[in-house]
């Protein structure tokens, strides 16, 4: 009798190793294993539920190539939020979490990041759904992206531009200083508050984590590409930042881009209309627009010889020194 009990504690453990392997290759199937080590709230349910149980979904904000931008509200205590979803299939680039889950490179680096910067859109949390990941973002309210506030007033004031400048470079050092590149910076990825000049860098969706080694692919706007992309189908992180950058002061003084083409891009020759500011009182006049001329052209041509885009290298533009808040709307 004690060899049959025997026998049949064994055929139990049979049968419960076959039920065990059984839900196992299930689990496996439906990408939900193995279970201990998945995040909690990752099912479709869990994920869904949660979101809609923390922060409220409101109008759409905008969308593109990123994916999808809502505004939200934290139901906690009320606060504005961004949501932005992105589509799995619209992610350029991954990244493996010590656990083994794959996320975006987008959301660690704005955990990189942190919130050690006011001129950096800070990521609040993220979660998982089947199809997508939804990011949830501060968002500053009376915000306008700087690409819409240029449509409105044509270009800006020297003042604005020196704040809104100052304000990109320190963004810029802070992503220098955590070892992430941006790889993006345009008007449409500033933030500006039109009443107090406060502006802050978004969308780290072409960003990348900085390298000694050239890099052999490129992220972001053509039109901000360094010369040596196109010629050399390499570039350095360091040089290629600051030479995006003043793309985006030439932008930001003028209302247009200064390249139009691979070729504009590779002679590097700028060319500055002269602008008058409707108002009077501005230093809008032709000996302003000759002398930021050399400013900006100084800056784009630095790309080649400045290691790090810190406003120590930068600035030997004394014009971008003289950081003052200036309020853009008066």
């Amino acid at each position: 009798m004690g060899r049959a009990v025997a026998m049949g504690d064994g055929g139990v453990l049979i049968t419960a190793l076959v039920l065990l392997l059984a839900a196992v290759a299930v689990c496996w199937a439906v990408g939900h294993w193995p279970p201990r080590w998945r995040q909690a709230g990752t099912t479709k349910r869990r994920q869904k539920k949660e979101l809609q149980e923390l922060y409220q979904l409101g109008p759409q904000l905008g969308s593109g190539g990123f994916g999808t931008v809502f505004s939200g509200t934290r139901l906690s205590d009320g606060s504005p939020v961004a949501l932005k979803r992105v589509p799995r299939e619209s992610v350029l680039q991954w990244h493996k979490l010590p656990d083994g889950t794959r996320v975006p490179l987008e959301i660690v680096l704005m955990q990189k990041v942190g919130s050690g910067c006011q001129n950096i859109i800070q990521l609040l949390d993220w979660f998982e759904l089947p199809d997508s990941f939804v990011l949830v973002l501060e968002r500053p309210e009376q915000s306008q992206d700087l690409l819409e506030l240029l449509l409105e007033q044509e270009f800006l004031p020297e003042e604005s531009a020196r704040w809104l400048f100052c304000q990109v470079l320190d963004a810029v050092q802070h992503c220098t200083a955590c070892g992430v590149l941006h790889r993006d910076i345009k008007p449409e990825n500033l933030l500006v508050n039109p009443e107090t000049g406060d502006l802050k860098l978004i969308d780290f969706g072409c960003g990348t984590f900085l390298q000694e080694q050239a890099f052999t692919t490129f992220a972001g706007t053509h039109l901000y590409c360094p010369p040596e992309w196109i010629c050399l189908g390499c570039y350095d992180g360091h040089a290629a930042t600051i030479w995006s950058l003043g793309v985006l002061l030439y932008v930001m003084v003028c209302g247009e881009m200064p390249f139009q083409s691979d070729r504009d891009i590779v002679s590097g020759q700028l060319v500055f209309r002269l602008k008058v500011s409707p108002e009077p009182d501005t230093q809008h006049s032709e000996c302003f627009w000759y002398g930021l001329a050399k400013r900006c052209k100084g800056l784009v041509e630095a790309g080649d010889d400045v290691g790090q885009p810190d406003k120590e290298n930068v600035t030997l533009l004394h014009w971008a020194a003289v950081n003052n808040r200036q309020e853009l709307v008066k």
